[in-house]
């Protein structure tokens, strides 16, 4: 009996939470690193005290989005680990109780009572642990909470936002440093919306709109706020 061909196919799920960390620390950088500097030009305009204040921004918010990132990530790892510790107890004391179960899931998701117990059987007797993971507890292997990974993926996508509007602070002619920031980041918000769009297949109009509003709206409130200590001071 010849058997059949196995039809691979590359779907997006798996990297997930990796996207959700790298699309939220860029926005996070252009949008906090770009607030502030829109900020401190409003109050003061010394390109100086700008430069100064958004590497400061750059590195303590890197370093805050790794931290948090990691600790997030962290405790739904624990948590995970409880659960699969729970459930290979649960194994070890009853795993005829435990195969019943899996088949019971298997017949709510349209299996015959015949099929659902066989297929119970023969996932039982390959790796039980997987297949209550996955079919139970909703863990798989590549959906798995990975705290490093994570946190390293937040601190280099807000590196990597940060330093767009830094370097647009330091390249911008002499007066004009606010315009330059702003519009510039204007053009990273819409191109990280585009990215993060194509990354999940579903480039829409509305997504981009989404990133770029609540950018500007964050980046306007910093630098109204500015202008009033510059006019109180």
């Amino acid at each position: 009996m010849s058997r059949c061909p196995v039809h691979k196919e590359r779907h997006r799920l798996a990297i997930g939470g990796s996207l959700r960390a790298a699309a939220l620390g860029a926005n996070d950088g252009i949008v906090s690193v770009s607030s502030l500097l829109l900020g401190i030009a409003a109050a003061s305009g010394d390109r100086t005290h700008i430069l100064i204040g958004g590497v400061a921004a750059l590195v303590g918010g890197a370093m805050s989005m790794a931290a948090g990132e990691y600790i997030s990530v962290s405790a739904q790892h624990d948590l995970e680990e409880a659960e699969l510790s729970k459930e290979r107890q649960e194994l070890a004391d009853d795993p005829e109780a435990e195969e019943a179960e899996l088949a019971g899931i298997y017949e709510t998701r349209g299996l015959s009572q015949d099929l659902a117990a066989q297929v119970a059987r023969q996932l039982m007797a390959a790796d039980p642990l997987a297949a209550h993971a996955r079919d139970e507890l909703g863990i798989s292997e590549q959906l798995k909470a990975r705290p490093i990974s994570a946190a390293l993926s937040s601190a280099t996508s807000f590196t990597a936002g940060a330093i767009l509007p830094l370097s647009a602070a330091y390249f911008a002619p002499a007066g004009s440093v606010e315009p330059v920031i702003l519009a510039s980041c204007i053009l990273a918000l819409v191109l990280l919306g585009y990215l993060a769009g194509k990354a999940g297949s579903q480039v829409t109009l509305r997504g981009i709109s989404r990133v770029v509003f609540w950018g500007v709206a964050a980046m306007g409130v910093t630098w109204l706020t500015g202008h009033l200590f510059s006019y109180f001071g």
